[in-house]
């Protein structure tokens, strides 16, 4: 039985991954900066022993990873900005370094390694980068769009009012993942990190289309719901960074070999997108209070 810290474990990936874990019998530690949080206490109630853990603080990372065997790392820009992501997540990296730890699975994102000029991709391969240089053994895994981003923000707003309103053409394929899947795998990854280390491997586990994708939640919502293609010139006026991520998904694409994925790692338990969506509670999502008010 390992013991694994998880960072992040109150947020998406973080906590599905540690639900993962501990549902496959790990000792898990759940690193987060708010202990006190109703998602630590799920946590706890799980069986995590839940450590209070700060990127900005070293001295409590090196407390927290005191005694692990292995680590899973996640780092976000979203509230600060890509600059603190990649000092951040380089100061984790350091600190499981000089824990000496077994193995290190870092969350980065699809296509992050291959130029793309979004800002948030590139903070998260110089945090990958810093990885490979520091002599702990890795693994990077490197999630396509979450489907779980289709069940909030604008996404969400549209749907009361009938549309998917995504900033991408009807019929250009997108590959998507949902966090459970990224958990699942990530616990396989840390349970075989034999197989694993060394390796960077993109994942997701559907690829559908803006145009099926507004099909999915229109069956899965029980309401007519229809693609509204929202212009980047619009996106770009709240955010560079994600105008930058769906000018590269309309233009390169983020091709991820979803069946290869679906072949070799059955245990993962892949949802495909219409998975995913029918297992939402739209009608508790759809009443809650809009973004924007």
């Amino acid at each position: 039985m390992l013991t694994i810290a998880v960072t992040g474990a109150t947020g998406t990936q973080g906590g599905a991954t540690a639900r993962a874990l501990l549902a496959a019998g790990h000792r898990v530690r759940a690193l987060t900066r708010r202990p006190g949080s109703s998602a630590a206490d799920t946590l706890r109630g799980l069986g995590a022993d839940v450590r209070c853990a700060d990127f900005d603080d070293r001295a409590s990372l090196d407390a927290a990873l005191a005694g692990a065997d292995s680590l899973f790392a996640v780092t976000t820009p979203f509230g600060a900005d890509t600059a603190v992501e990649a000092r951040q997540g380089k100061t984790l990296v350091d600190a499981a370094t000089a824990a000496r730890l077994g193995h290190v699975v870092l969350t980065s994102a699809a296509h992050a390694d291959r130029g793309t000029g979004v800002p948030h991709y590139e903070s998260k391969y110089l945090v990958e980068q810093h990885l490979r240089a520091a002599g702990v053994p890795w693994t990077v895994i490197a999630p396509a769009a979450f489907m779980d981003n289709y069940a909030g923000g604008w996404t969400l707003d549209g749907l009361r009012e009938g549309t998917f309103a995504w900033p991408m053409p009807a019929d250009q394929p997108l590959t998507l993942i949902p966090a459970d899947d990224i958990g699942a795998f990530a616990a396989l990854v840390l349970r075989r990190r034999d197989e694993f280390t060394g390796q960077r491997i993109d994942i997701a586990s559907d690829e559908r289309t803006p145009g099926q994708i507004a099909q999915a939640l229109a069956a899965a919502t029980g309401r007519p719901v229809t693609h509204q293609e929202v212009p980047l010139a619009y996106v770009r006026t709240r955010s560079a960074d994600l105008a930058a991520m769906f000018e590269y998904f309309t233009a390169s694409g983020l091709d991820v070999d979803v069946a290869g994925l679906r072949r070799d790692y059955p245990e993962v338990g892949w949802h495909s997108f219409a998975d995913w969506a029918t297992g939402q509670d739209w009608a508790a999502l759809l009443a809650s209070v809009p973004a924007h008010q």
